[in-house]
């Protein structure tokens, strides 16, 4: 029987798993609380286990032939139903994700709900507008086609639980797979809604299942099922090294986005206020955003002007509620991810590392942190090297373009990078040296959904976007014919 649902702020949620097209329960719950009052419990959500994975991949396989083999432009026709859907229920969906994750409500209204459905529709289009590579050789007409792959595991973060599962599930189910979609316990109840809606527009029982609950219990059993063809993860390094040896065992093709350390270079030849605008935007979503340029590398003979600009535009970033449109900094997700944060300044401190403004919470009973910036003692600080994920930047100074491109390339990671020049010829040359997925100059989060995106390093492994998603979720077949033997 499907539990009562919860009251989001009016929005009526359900706690339940989505498996086959209905409500399942879970013996045990786990409580989500809502990171502007940590004192608000906005649901106890069914915590699923290695039997819930077991009937949501049955569920999968059972729903794959029907899915698989209705022609391109029927699926199309369901990915556009939803996203109809999607942008009739936005105020309800930037509701209760505000609430659950915390980010800025106007944020969600005027743009990251819409993108959602931006995200099915594009992927519809893309598939049904797909013509596979033609050509003749050595006596034979050659035909690339894709193949739906199979039941297909998506696995997102906590951070941008909305955006990140429509991105994802887009391509999976235009491409002819089905899909089971394990949102962050911290953040799932978008993935609820999302749920509601796919079976209100129509969408076959089992084609697109939702279950809840922690990684090493029903996210483990999930990836380790041989049934599954197909692995989308984005989260950390370490989660995703145990995902592809679970993908290793079975054979099956994974990609994986595990976050960055981008660099913000900042030339002499720039505009210098642009360019520390858009570097305090960088504290946007209090820092948890994977893109970010978190380390400002800045040419020596311009950094204290670039500073005082950087000052300036960064106190003008206001700390508060979410729901209020006069906030630009919203709290952090979770106390632990909280104490995260703290231990990294906390360590800089002892490591000799220079607090050049915040370091603190914002409020003793809240989830804020100040915005912060740290010069650290050297390139070897582990705030340099490692991902905080939070409003925590490094300033650094460099004295000339190869020891910018030396510094930029100077971590593990390799998801992003910023670049601020004045120059056509700089921006080619360093836009090409420098090691990451996405290189923006002079400008940041331009996304076109056609686009590559992922990271090189332990930033991750294996293209989302566009066709790049389409191919992955495909088997590549070249079908070869004699000429003149048909016809």
């Amino acid at each position: 029987m499907p539990s009562p649902r919860a009251e989001v702020s009016d929005v009526a949620v359900s706690p339940d798993h989505f498996i086959g097209g209905k409500r399942v329960s879970s013996p045990t719950t786990f409580e989500v609380r809502s990171p502007l009052d940590w004192d608000w419990k906005l649901a106890d959500v069914a915590r699923g286990d290695a039997l819930t994975a077991d009937k949501a991949v049955t569920a999968a396989v059972d729903a794959f032939p029907s899915w698989a083999g209705l022609p391109t432009a029927g699926r199309a026709t369901h990915l556009r139903r939803l996203a109809d859907a999607i942008d009739d229920n936005i105020e309800d969906l930037a509701t209760v994700e505000c609430a659950d994750m915390a980010m800025l409500l106007e944020s969600l209204r005027a743009r990251v709900i819409h993108r959602g459905a931006d995200n099915l529709r594009n992927y519809a289009d893309l598939a049904t507008g797909y013509e596979g590579r033609r050509w003749s050789s050595k006596g034979t007409e050659n035909f690339v086609q894709r193949m739906p792959a199979g039941p297909a595991v998506i696995i997102t973060p906590w951070n941008a639980p909305w955006l990140l599962s429509t991105w994802k599930i887009a391509p999976a189910l235009a491409a002819g797979n089905t899909v089971i979609l394990k949102p962050a316990e911290w953040s799932p109840l978008s993935a609820s809604l999302l749920a509601d809606l796919a079976d209100d527009s129509g969408l076959p029982p089992g084609v697109l299942n939702i279950v809840q609950g922690f990684g090493e219990e029903v996210g483990a059993a999930l990836v380790g099922d041989r049934r599954v063809r197909r692995i989308s993860f984005t989260g950390s390094p370490e989660t995703g090294r145990r995902i592809g040896q679970s993908a290793a065992r079975n054979i099956v093709p994974f990609t994986a986005e595990l976050g960055g350390k981008g660099p913000f270079v900042v030339f002499a030849d720039a505009d210098l206020d642009a360019a520390a605008r858009k570097a305090a935007g960088q504290y946007d979503d209090s820092g948890q955003v994977c893109l970010a340029g978190t380390r400002l590398l800045v040419e020596e003979s311009i950094a204290d002007a670039f500073l005082d600009l950087f000052n300036a535009y960064t106190d003008k970033h206001v700390l508060g509620d979410s729901r209020s449109p006069s906030t630009t900094i919203s709290p952090m997700i979770h106390p632990d991810h909280l104490a995260r944060v703290e231990g990294f300044v906390s360590r800089a401190l002892d490591a000799g590392d220079r607090i050049m403004r915040g370091g603190h919470r914002w409020k003793d009973d809240g989830l804020w942190y100040e915005p912060t910036l740290i010069e650290p003692r050297d390139n070897y600080s582990e705030v340099v090297q490692r991902e905080v994920f939070g409003p925590v930047l490094t300033f650094q100074r460099f004295a000339d373009e190869p020891e910018a491109v030396a510094l930029a390339n100077s971590t593990e990671y390799g998801l992003s990078a910023i670049v601020y020049t004045g120059s056509e010829e700089r921006a080619h040359r360093v836009g090409s040296a420098i090691r990451a997925g996405t290189v923006w100059v002079n400008t940041f989060l331009v996304r076109d959904l056609t686009a590559p995106f992922g990271g090189c390093r332990i930033s991750g492994i294996g293209r989302e976007g566009g066709d790049h998603a389409l191919d992955f979720h495909s088997d590549l077949k070249t079908l070869q014919i004699s000429e003149g033997s048909v016809g």
